[in-house]
């Protein structure tokens, strides 16, 4: 007996080894917001303070403005591809929102899509736009659909891509949607008390690779420099504890429906793991008018792996007719007013 249980403790100290130096090889600490500024700005890049927040914008080309919203654990870069193509025509603007990107964390937590929706209004405010056109991917599109049922006056049209908040089976006009988490194995992760502390300290890259693709049908179209990207900026200082804290605390917030009379699309990846197509079905039945898009060959984040062939049909909503390849100079008919 005794031998068994000196046996067992020795059993039980290896595996305790083993796990500490486990936990030691992938710890990755911190990135320091002024080396991720040197690699991931560029001309077009500034940051603008709102409400105690130096929040990471980029603007590109003229005429009519489009706010364009990422999603959870993303940045701006994700709309890299459609900048290049949408600032031939409009202005648009993109931002790391708080607890993401190079925009870093919000000192008071402000990580609700309500809070997020208020930031946004407060850049177009800060850059004198009065109305202009809105489009978000995922926590973003609910972001999106927040700011169009607060003040849809101002919202000019409205794209959701792959979005959060379509509302509850039970078809009130009005919903509460009280958290914009997917069923994705990242947020059971984050929200759990046990495993949510390590991934402020312990988070390989190799993790997050498959985090990433999770989100995208196509994993060819996932590449090392993209991969470092995503990686890189939930490292800058402080942005893994704003994703836990965001993740873990769930702020209601409404949508209400009838107030979305602007034109509409609703694009979505067939493929999505995230937050399925059904819920891409319930907003269009939700959004009179509205039009609905798949892409068959897409996951979460259609704008990032099939660029082209959604911001032909983004453009197309908005009046213009591109050219397929938009790498050759595009033609055009008119904007929408």
């Amino acid at each position: 007996m005794k031998k068994f249980i000196l046996k067992l403790i020795k059993v039980i100290l290896l595996f305790v080894l083993v796990v500490i130096l486990a936990l030691m090889a992938s710890y990755r600490g911190d990135i320091s917001p002024e080396e991720l500024r040197e690699k991931y700005t560029d001309e077009n890049s500034f940051f603008l303070n709102i409400e105690g927040v130096n929040v990471h914008v980029k603007v590109r080309g003229e005429g009519q403005p489009i706010f364009l919203i990422h999603g959870s654990f993303s940045s701006l870069h994700t709309w890299e591809a459609w900048e290049n193509e949408l600032s031939t025509f409009f202005m648009t603007i993109s931002m790391d929102l708080p607890g993401h990107g190079l925009s870093g964390p919000d000192i008071q937590k402000r990580y609700g899509i309500e809070d997020y929706s208020k930031l946004v209004f407060g850049i177009a405010d800060h850059l004198g736009l009065d109305e202009f056109h809105v489009a978000g991917n995922s926590m973003g599109g609910g972001v999106a659909l927040k700011m169009a049922s607060d003040q849809p006056d101002r919202i000019l049209t409205l794209n959701l891509i792959d979005s959060s908040g379509a509302r509850s089976k039970s078809k009130t006009d009005t919903v509460q949607n009280k958290s914009y988490n997917s069923g994705a194995m990242i947020f059971k992760v984050a929200q759990n008390p046990v495993f949510n502390k390590l991934l402020l300290k312990c988070t390989p890259k190799f993790v997050f690779g498959l985090n990433l693709k999770q989100v995208f049908y196509d994993n060819s179209k996932i590449n090392d420099e993209m991969l470092t990207r995503y990686y890189e900026l939930l490292r800058r200082e402080g942005n893994r504890q704003a994703t836990l804290d965001r993740l873990t605390t769930r702020k209601p917030y409404d949508v209400d429906f009838e107030k979305l009379t602007m034109p509409v699309l609703i694009m979505w990846g067939e493929n999505d793991n995230w937050i399925p197509l059904s819920n891409g079905e319930r907003l269009a039945e939700a959004i009179p008018g509205s039009k609905l898009k798949i892409f068959e060959n897409a996951g979460h984040v259609p704008m990032e792996e099939i660029p082209t062939e959604t911001v032909s049909e983004y453009l197309s909503f908005l009046g213009i007719q591109a050219e397929r390849d938009y790498f050759s100079t595009p033609k055009y008919v008119s904007h929408v007013h």
